[in-house]
């Protein structure tokens, strides 16, 4: 039995699942079954008689095949109602470190042990109104008694980018303006030679054709590495654990000031350190500090590389073809502090005297610093001489984030040439300079910011078994935390009471009250406490008689928990409650010839009853284990409603409450809003042993559905009204196709979104009064605001002799998007991208895909509207990484006690109708692909 056991916990670990330890292979002997401890509210807790509504990572485990760089990194694969963005749909969650409000990025999967997810109202209760939406508690790594470890990692990746945006070349950018301006009734701007000209290419730099995603000025790839030192041990009666990291990343722009000033480094030290003063009192210690060094230059190209159309400049001007007789060109070459390569000068015109070129070149650089530095201990003391079972904890912390730039702030000089051709080549007759060159060599300060963050704790905690069959728990704590930050008047702020009792019977019947008295500074006095009580029911039918018989089921637990959570975390401001009046920005009245009074003017009215919103929830939970643990299975059913949202409802008071001008309004913030969710979660596991080899194959899924309850609207037709809806939901016209001729567009319904003509859209009249306005949106889909509808994750990992395989694949289905982005969206004098090569025209008008070109603003074919929209279904092969255990290869292991190569790959592939959409970038740096080779060792 012990051989079967021990095989089973290898397994486990090496399947990398979110199950901590594998578990006994009966639930009728649960009570011999080993402690696993799983991080809920204020405490640890056996995973075998874990709440509802709590999923778990063993991160730890998990590094062994599953070398992660972010500490959250694709735990919508492994964690059942964790879909990346929300806990069952809700939004922003609470995430703390150690038990302190932190950020995901404060703390590198090197050193993490375990990451909880708290889901439901009873696993969030005690951390108060701020924890209302869910709880993600990463626990770090601390020291165990024995011998000194070290453990080194090291790690060298490449990032290849996975698409760059396609816009029009200079020639066909000009060919389709043209049409455009015909199209608008306006004669052509570039004529015939000039197009030709540009599309020869024969003179690059008086005909221009930049293409900002060349290899002119882009590299095919960036390096990436890290290197991290683990060193932990200690005795009985003190254990250190210390985490050295360092991690740099490169850049893709490839010149000027970008080449040495295009990267970032991260060094992370972290030492957690627990004490036993004696065999009553201990007491840990933690400090960890991030310093964070990111290098740039003084412009955003990737944004430069959406809008500026290719011809604009050439960004250099070569000094070999300037007339040696021009004089006062050579002049500014003989004076110029950018000489670039020795060969060119900065281009520009009179429009583009600042540059993405230019500024890389000569406008300087800057560097973005941030350091922080957090701190946190802990006293615990033993007080069962008072009472078996008792003790008490407290906890305090302290976090100081800065960060701020420095930057040498350059001007510089571009120039325009004039060209001529009258020797048959083409040369430079003159330059126009914009701009001066001036380098002060004075280094900037800027954009300076803090926030500072302070914890505190207090809890007496009593644990007891009675009989060996009674086991009782109960916390009662104080608890707070607040944050303040630079230039925000008010501090983040969350303070309040929790009271925890629990009781299970023989591991068979579970109850758990958890509650908390929270505390709002803003709401109206009277109403700044509430009570918040939450209960939690288990009942594992294994253990009854009526199931030891059934073959096959290890362990089988039912869950069930409700309650109600005030919280305040959706209350957008401080002192909503009060009624406003202002004359600072009021009206001014003139009483007489040259005097005027300024008006004294409401903005709101008062709410001395304005109270908390409330989560309400209900959830059922089953999990098991089947057959000697080969099928694991976890699952919830959510129902939720978050009721008495604040708003500010017009329509709910008479129309004399406001006034058109002066801008005036006597309307009171009211608790009024209700929206509700519901959906399941599922965790499924298969584990199993074939000959040499074991494999773990894991199903996570996530579904919900949101529904706005109640909402205060008046509108004249039942399908705009957006009580019903999802709250994610999207609104827009229903197009009819493009309008095909005068005639069309004059049988049509009334247009009032600007002046149409053929190869404009054309849009349903859905109320049927003849005119196209935004009375005829209607709800086109669900945006996936808070997550995909449905997520679902597939993790597998296979072991065989010294090889491992990992591999983890996630699929998002049932959300939309809009395809509004400036790439698509082209009206003015804006970039052209090759979407516009479907455009309208008279020979296109039965195959045209995109409305037809225009050089004034486009307001009807560029709105909301399902031409626009798309599925943004998904599924991507996030992860792929091969393992080779090299410790047997390894002599006496005096020294290195183990040792591993891997190599994997990140964010490999994506499977979609709109793929190309899903993996370019419009203004920002490109999505890449990640490979890596990593090395490990134990000493």
């Amino acid at each position: 039995m012990n051989q079967i056991k021990a095989l089973i916990v290898s397994a486990a670990l090496m399947s990398g699942t979110p199950v901590l330890q594998a578990q006994d292979t009966t639930a009728k002997t649960i009570s011999n079954m080993p402690d696993e401890r799983v991080q809920v509210a204020f405490r640890k807790v056996d995973r075998k008689d874990l709440p509802g509504g709590i999923s778990a990572v063993d991160v730890a485990s998990q590094m062994k095949l599953n070398y992660m760089t972010y500490s959250l990194e694709n735990m919508d694969g492994w964690v059942n109602g964790f879909n990346g963005n929300s806990m069952w749909g809700m939004g922003s969650y609470l995430l703390v470190i150690d038990g302190v409000p932190r950020e995901a990025g404060n703390v590198m999967p090197t050193e993490i042990e375990q990451i909880s997810f708290l889901k439901g109202v009873n696993a969030v209760a005690l951390y108060g109104s701020r924890a209302a939406k869910g709880v993600v508690y990463i626990t770090t790594k601390r020291g165990k008694p024995g011998n000194q470890r070290i453990d080194i990692r090291a790690n060298a990746g490449v990032n290849v980018p996975k698409a760059y945006p396609h816009y029009l070349g200079s020639a066909e950018y000009m060919t389709l303006y043209n049409e455009a301006r015909r199209n608008d009734g306006l004669a052509e701007l570039y004529s015939p030679e000039t197009i030709y000209n540009y599309a020869a290419g024969k003179n690059p730099y008086r005909y221009p054709n930049v293409d900002y995603y060349s290899d002119k000025y882009l590299k095919n790839a960036f390096g990436r590495y890290d290197v991290t030192a683990e060193i932990s041990g200690g005795n009985d009666k003190a254990r250190y654990y210390t985490n050295i990291g360092y991690q740099t990343n490169g850049s893709l722009l490839n010149f000027g000031e970008a080449v040495n000033n295009g990267k970032s480094d991260r060094l992370n030290l972290r030492g957690n350190v627990d004490v036993n003063l004696n065999q009553y009192i201990s007491c840990n210690v933690d400090a960890a500090a991030i310093f964070y060094t990111g290098r740039g230059v003084n412009t955003n190209y990737w944004e430069s590389a959406a809008t500026l159309r290719p011809h604009r400049f050439a960004p250099l001007i070569p000094l070999d073809m300037i007339e040696t007789t021009d004089e006062a060109s050579n002049v500014f070459v003989k004076n110029s502090n950018h000489i670039i390569d020795g060969k060119y000068l900065l281009g520009g015109t009179q429009l583009d005297q600042t540059n993405p070129f230019a500024a890389i070149y000569a406008g300087g650089n800057n560097r973005y610093i941030s350091r922080q530095f957090q701190f946190n201990t802990g006293v615990n003391a033993d007080l069962r001489n008072l009472l078996k079972g008792l003790s008490f904890r407290s906890t305090f912390a302290v976090d100081y984030n800065t960060s701020y730039n420095l930057a040498f702030n350059n001007t510089y000089a571009v120039y325009a040439p004039t060209w001529n051709n009258y020797s048959g080549v083409d040369l430079i007759s003159s330059l126009t300079q914009y701009g001066q060159d001036a380098t002060s060599g004075v280094q900037n300060v800027s954009n300076s910011w803090y926030r500072q963050t302070i914890a505190a704790s207090g809890q007496f905690n009593y644990v007891n078994t009675i009989g060996n069959r009674h086991h009782l728990s109960a916390v009662l704590l104080v608890n707070g935390f607040q944050q303040s930050e630079s230039a925000v008047y008010h501090r983040v702020s969350n303070a309040n009471l929790g009271l925890q009792l629990g009781y299970n019977l023989s591991r068979t019947y579970y109850i758990d009250f958890s509650s908390a008295v929270v505390h709002s500074a803003k709401l109206p006095e009277g109403n700044r406490t509430a009570f918040s009580p939450t209960v939690s029911l288990g009942w594992r039918l294994s253990n009854e008689p009526f199931m030891r018989g059934v073959r096959g089921v290890d362990d089988l637990r039912l869950t069930a928990s409700a309650g109600v959570l005030h919280t305040d975390l959706d209350i957008d401001n401080y002192y909503l409650y009060q009624g406003v009046y202002t004359n600072t920005q009021g009206s001014w009245f003139g009483w007489k010839d040259g005097t005027g009074v300024q008006a004294t003017e409401s903005r709101r009215g008062a709410n001395p009853d304005m109270r908390f919103p409330k989560r309400e929830e209900i959830s059922i939970g089953l999990e098991g284990s089947f057959f000697h643990n080969l099928i694991k299975l976890d699952g919830n059913f959510f129902l939720n409603k978050i009721t008495g949202n604040i708003i500010q409802p017009n329509v709910l008071f008479p129309s004399y409450f406001t006034t058109g001008w002066p801008v005036s309004s006597f309307i009171p913030y009211i608790n009024y809003n209700d929206d509700k969710r519901m959906g399941v979660d599922f965790n499924l596991s298969l584990n199993k042993k074939l000959s040499a080899i074991n494999y773990s194959i894991g199903l996570v899924g996530t579904y919900y559905k949101t529904t706005a309850t109640k909402r205060a609207e008046t509108y004249e037709d039942n399908y705009q009204y957006r009580q019903g809806r999802p709250l994610d939901a999207i609104w827009g016209l229903q197009h009819q196709g493009f309008f095909q001729d005068a005639d069309d567009i004059k049988n049509s319904p009334s247009q009032t979104f600007g002046q149409v003509k053929p190869g404009d859209i054309k849009y349903k009249d859905q109320n049927g009064d003849g005119v196209i306005d935004t009375r005829d949106e209607v709800y086109l889909g669900r945006g996936g605001w808070f997550g995909s509808p449905l997520t679902l994750g597939v993790n597998v990992s296979v072991k065989w002799k010294q090889f491992s395989f990992f591999a983890l694949g996630q699929g998002r289905f049932g959300s939309y998007g809009m395809k509004n982005s400036s790439w698509f969206w082209v009206d003015g004098e804006d970039k052209y991208s090759e979407v516009v090569r479907d455009r309208w025209t008279p020979e296109t008008a039965g195959s045209a895909k995109y409305p037809r070109l225009t050089t004034f603003n486009s307001d009807n074919n560029f709105r909301n509207s399902d031409f626009w929209l798309y599925k943004a279904n998904r599924i991507d092969l996030a992860k792929v990484q091969i393992s080779y255990d090299m410790s047997d290869l390894i002599g006496n292991k005096k020294i290195v006690k183990e040792m591993g190569v891997y190599v994997s790959g990140f964010n490999l592939l994506t499977l979609s109708a709109e793929r190309k959409l899903m993996e370019m970038n419009i203004g920002s740096a490109p999505q890449t692909r990640l490979y890596n080779l990593g090395v490990k060792a134990m000493f």
